[in-house]
């Protein structure tokens, strides 16, 4: 029997914030069970295993994470985009660990569930469309996307450890780090440059 007023969705929001409190890799459905008052067999009318519970997890956390980088570059190009882009980005991360490991871990997720699932389709487009505004294309477009994902992430994880030991406060590295994307899109290396394409 369904418990009343259970859903996938309740048991996913109920993992993606047991996530941010122990960590991603940490969360077992018992504990999410007992966050929600149930038995653990009751979880299972509504997700199917541990990995589909991560799997919507990363799928609700990469809705949110969208939702708040569109809302942060609405009307904005350029400089600007990519700061608030970049902001919107590290402010996730830092408020919500657990969700924002789901969107960086590869997982097996339910391609019915991913098709429907508006999240990581609007990450790409967000980040595209912002790209564009620098006038890079194919294949520029991809590296340029890949470098700043890198960046971004590569940032916020180091952070995350603790591994920026020195006095320097880390937020004026990261504004200095956004600055040098931004000059760095703004003077793209023309293809052949650079190496091999």
């Amino acid at each position: 029997m369904v418990r009343a007023g259970l859903s996938a969705e309740r048991v996913t929001i109920a993992g993606a914030d047991l996530a941010d409190e122990v960590g991603f890799e940490r969360i077992t459905m018992s504990q999410v069970a007992r966050r929600l008052g149930v038995k653990d067999a009751s979880l299972y009318a509504h997700v199917r295993s541990l990995e589909d519970l991560r799997g919507r997890i990363a799928l609700l956390a990469a809705d949110e994470k969208s939702i708040r980088i569109a809302e942060a570059i609405a009307g904005r190009a350029g400089r600007d985009a990519l700061v608030a882009y970049g902001n919107a980005w590290r402010a996730y991360a830092h408020e919500h660990p657990g969700r924002y490991t789901a969107t960086q871990t590869p997982l097996r997720i339910d391609p019915e569930l991913a098709a429907k699932a508006p999240g990581p389709r609007r990450a790409i487009e967000l980040t595209y469309s912002m790209l564009r505004a620098y006038g890079l294309r194919e294949p520029d477009l991809t590296d340029a996307v890949r470098l700043l994902r890198s960046t971004f992430h590569g940032f916020v994880a180091l952070e995350a450890t603790g591994a920026f030991a020195d006095k320097r406060a880390p937020e004026l590295s990261w504004a200095r780090a956004l600055d040098a994307l931004h000059t760095l899109l703004e003077h793209w290396p023309a293809r052949g440059e650079g190496g091999p394409r």
